[in-house]
């Protein structure tokens, strides 16, 4: 399955647990549901319980709500911890975007914090109990980003809203293709892709310090955009189709705003595997969580799967 029209087109996925972060609105809520109503148990991670049972409500199948806010390390570790065995998928797919300079609980920029840094933390610590796949959402606003590595939280440049959101978009690119390549070479059968929506109408407000172009962004979405099961359809392809690891995945028609989704190519600069290396690394050191696996963990864990072993 290289491409997905539509949500039926997805495989059964009864018997598989699939944590999905931002999944009370938007295309998380739209892939949740989708995930639940093919069979799978599928736990919301939502910062406002409410929101997270009043969509739970609306799913058809087994899910759960629990509490994660990715603004606050303490809260991703202690979520991390609450999870009892095995996740087959883990969906980073919550997002912020903002209008003017704020800060998470641990200083860092907002949404390079939730974001990036909320996920890259959140991955390290699910790490050693997913099975199969991790699956980071980003966004077109990537093409035109870069890391600066000397301001990342933007304590020393003119804050800019729009270019913030987009070095932690590109910023999940590199985490992927880093995560990618530390999987493979300790031989996990784990593999990581990415996602993005394309241009999708799901309340999610575009803020990008232009108010003339935030106001033409809103009155054109209705027209132009698909609805939150369309923009979910790359991340669910991604989630359960059979794609590459390392794979970006997203529309395919209209230049990737809409349409069935399909694997495509993010810019070269997201690529860049020095630039990703160095992004991990720094990642590591502001959220103080590492990567878990080892060539010798992932053996044992293969051979106590195997019932010939």
């Amino acid at each position: 399955m290289l491409t997905l029209a539509s949500p039926h087109q997805m495989p059964d996925q009864t018997g598989r647990t699939i944590v999905v972060t931002g999944a009370n609105s938007g295309i998380g809520r739209a892939a949740a549901a989708s995930l639940a109503a093919r069979g799978a148990r599928v736990i919301l991670a939502v910062r406002d319980r409410d929101r997270g049972h009043a969509a739970a409500a609306t799913m058809d199948g087994e899910v759960e709500v629990r509490r994660l806010d990715l603004a606050s390390l303490t809260s991703i570790r202690d979520f991390a911890s609450d999870i009892d065995g095995a996740v087959d998928v883990l969906i980073n797919n919550a997002g912020t975007m903002t209008d003017a300079l704020r800060h998470t609980a641990d200083g860092f920029e907002l949404q390079f914090g939730i974001n990036h840094l909320g996920h890259f933390a959140l991955t390290n610590l699910l790490l050693d109990r997913v099975t199969n796949r991790i699956v980071t959402v980003s966004s077109a606003a990537h093409r035109s980003a870069r890391i600066d590595f000397d301001d990342l939280q933007w304590e020393r440049r003119t804050y800019h809203p729009f270019r913030a959101y987009g070095q932690s978009k590109l910023a999940n690119l590199l985490f992927t293709t880093e995560l990618q390549r530390r999987l493979a070479a300790v031989g996990s059968p784990v593999i990581a892709t990415s996602a993005h929506p394309g241009w999708a109408a799901t309340g999610f407000r575009i803020a990008s310090g232009n108010g003339l172009l935030d106001a033409l962004a809103a009155v054109s979405a209705p027209l132009l955009a698909q609805g939150p099961e369309g923009g979910s359809l790359p991340t669910l392809l991604a989630a359960v189709g059979d794609v590459p690891g390392g794979s970006f995945i997203g529309p395919s028609r209209l230049g990737g705003v809409r349409g069935p989704a399909a694997v495509t190519e993010p810019s070269p600069g997201a690529r860049d595997a020095d630039v990703a290396g160095r992004l991990w690394e720094v990642s590591e050191r502001l959220t103080d969580t590492r990567f878990p696996l080892t060539s010798r963990s992932v053996a044992s864990d293969q051979a106590t799967d195997d019932p010939e072993a």
